[in-house]
């Protein structure tokens, strides 16, 4: 303390590149502060600081942070409160610039590895990284107000975020209330999935967000209200019996009229492959993990991927086993992001009719009998969903407003009719009866049938091939440059140097800080595997692993990274696939 005092008043009103005079590690009896990285100028991104509470000092009882979901709860519980009090002092310092600015991550409603707080599990160490603007009067130091917020302003943020006994007593048990949730949650999601769901959505929840860029709750929102027949209790450790809608492994499909709830619980489903804070509305709402969201992207690029399963006999005569384009069309776009995340291990599909190629999805009758099937090369996903589950136990889940052509392959069938769903297989099923099965090239098990006017010459694009996942297709990054710049853009994507990386249609990417993880992630892989062949699953397990062992944080290979967010393998997986040219 006394060392970065005395820095102080000795570069006090010098020029603002004298700051970099502080970096280093001063203790401050409780905590350590570190000043890790200083901003150019007044004008540039605040300087990164990270502070370490020592673990007798924190004093949180072990058990709140013993395996990684509840460090995960817990490390995301200290840092919103973190954040609110940073929040708080924030430019109570003056200056110039960005001089006073104090900011820590702000979590959203997910609840995921964060690289801002860490606690170590053998130690009790927690160590919280934030950001501030470093005060300056023009471009001159001004160290009084710096003084101010090191040794005024930020102690009490530090203690009343990271010390248990300053906690109070209702402090106290919000904080084990999120350990006794992150608990329950871990039993929900593995009970859901061994016994046969793809996802469950407990009664009470709430579905619809507050607005279309909010995620928090809708207010007066209409509870979530399973159907019998679907209705399923499990046992949590905590909250005891839970019972809610219990959605089967399989082809399910999501019917009912417009603006009825269809594309609102999809995308409930879609972000529930994350767990959800208390108050959210979908804490007990449960995705498989793999869970991939798939669409359409007009316009994306393309790379030596194996799209035959669904598209084959191009009039041109190009290879789709090993197919290329920079300017994939709707349905060759879905097609191949269909095959990427089989090959990223993706065990359930989430699809909405509003964002899907028609022509990729489905071919009425009328179309069939104009267009001969020897005209068409593409294989349309109706005649492969089925298929896709008995052969490979790859579940769906689709939303489907204008088409009943999918009753047929739906094991079950779901109406959403005012944001309240109902079970409907049957009368479904005994509608879909009236029409012949043969005009959609489908039999009654979701399997492809031959045609037999043998005046089309099929050339098998209808039959039943064995469905192969390539799990070891191989990638080539570019080589790595001496110097790499990443700016983030959102959750659209980022800049890697000149390359505009686009991911808008990633439309499980969370937030900001997840994007920059993704990006981190190529970095790290394009300095480790640049110009070779690799394949896509190594490169995947790689970061996998990395993560596993030494935190989000590792992707950068230093510490001082203060807002990067965990992202899933399928996403880091995307990122690559549109990536490599």
């Amino acid at each position: 303390m006394n060392r970065l005092q005395s820095e102080l008043r000795r570069i006090d009103h010098r020029g603002y590149p004298a700051y970099k005079d502080l970096r280093g590690s001063y203790d401050f009896g409780k905590y350590v502060l570190n000043i890790e990285h200083i901003q150019g100028d007044p004008f540039a991104s605040p300087s990164s600081l990270s502070v370490k509470i020592k673990g007798r000092a924190a004093g949180f009882p072990k058990e709140y942070y013993n395996g990684y979901d509840r460090k995960t709860a817990f490390e995301d519980f200290i840092l919103r409160r973190f954040s609110f009090f940073a929040a708080g002092i924030s430019f109570k310092a003056k200056g110039s610039g960005k001089s006073g600015m104090v900011s820590a991550s702000r979590p959203g409603q997910e609840i995921m590895e964060r690289s801002a707080c860490k606690v170590d599990e053998s130690t009790g160490d927690i160590i919280l990284r934030f950001v501030v603007g470093f005060p300056a009067r023009g471009r001159s130091i001004d160290a009084g107000e710096l003084e101010k917020i090191l040794f005024r302003l930020l102690p009490g943020v530090v203690e009343k975020s990271g010390i248990f006994k300053l906690f109070t007593e209702n402090e106290k048990v919000k904080l084990k209330e999120q350990i006794e949730l992150s608990d329950d949650q871990k039993t929900l999601r593995k009970a859901v999935g061994e016994n046969g769901f793809a996802a469950f959505i407990a009664d009470g929840s709430i579905l619809p967000r507050e607005s279309g860029v909010s995620e928090r709750p809708m207010k007066n929102a209409v509870l979530f209200k399973s159907p019998e027949s679907m209705r399923v209790t499990f046992e949590l450790p905590h909250k005891g019996k839970i019972t809610g809608m219990g959605i089967k492994k399989g082809v399910t499909l999501i019917v009912g009229g417009g603006y009825h709830g269809k594309s609102t619980l999809l995308q409930t489903l879609e972000k529930s492959v994350y767990p959800h804070i208390a108050g959210d509305g979908r804490e007990y709402i449960v995705t498989d993990a793999t869970g991939v969201k798939l669409r359409a992207e007009d316009g994306r690029s393309v790379k030596n991927e194996d799209i035959s399963l669904f598209i084959r006999n191009l009039p041109n005569g190009k290879d789709t086993k090993n197919f290329s384009t920079l300017d994939a069309s709707g349905s060759t776009s879905q097609a191949a992001n269909t095959i990427e995340a089989l090959e990223a291990g993706s065990r359930l599909f989430l699809i909405d009719e509003d964002t899907s190629a028609t022509n990729f999805m489905i071919r009425d009758e009328l179309m069939e009998r104009v267009i001969s099937a020897d005209k068409e090369p593409i294989v349309p996903f109706i005649k492969r969903v089925g298929q896709l589950y008995e052969q490979n136990g790859i579940s769906t889940i689709l939303v489907a407003g204008s088409c009943g052509a999918f009753f047929h392959v739906a094991d079950t069938v779901i109406q959403m009719d005012r944001y309240m769903p109902k079970e409907i297989t049957k009368a479904a099923k005994e509608a879909a009866a009236d029409y012949p099965l043969k005009m959609h090239g489908i039999s009654k098990d979701g399997m492809c049938i031959k045609s037999t006017d043998n005046s089309q010459n099929m050339d098998n694009i209808n039959e039943n091939p064995e469905i192969e996942i390539n799990g070891e297709r191989k990638v080539k990054l570019p080589k790595s440059d001496d110097r790499t710049k990443i700016k983030v853009m959102g959750t659209d994507g980022f800049l890697y140097n000149k390359t505009n990386v686009d991911l808008r249609y990633l439309e499980q990417i969370t937030d900001a800080e997840q994007m920059l993880a993704i990006s981190k992630a190529l970095e790290y892989l394009i300095k480790k595997y640049g110009g070779k062949e690799i394949s896509l699953n190594l490169l995947l397990d790689d970061i996998e692993n990395l993560m596993e062992k030494k935190g989000v944080e590792a992707l950068t290979g230093r510490g001082s990274v203060p807002d990067m967010s965990r992202p899933r393998r399928f996403e880091i997986a995307g990122c690559i696939n549109r990536f490599v040219k």
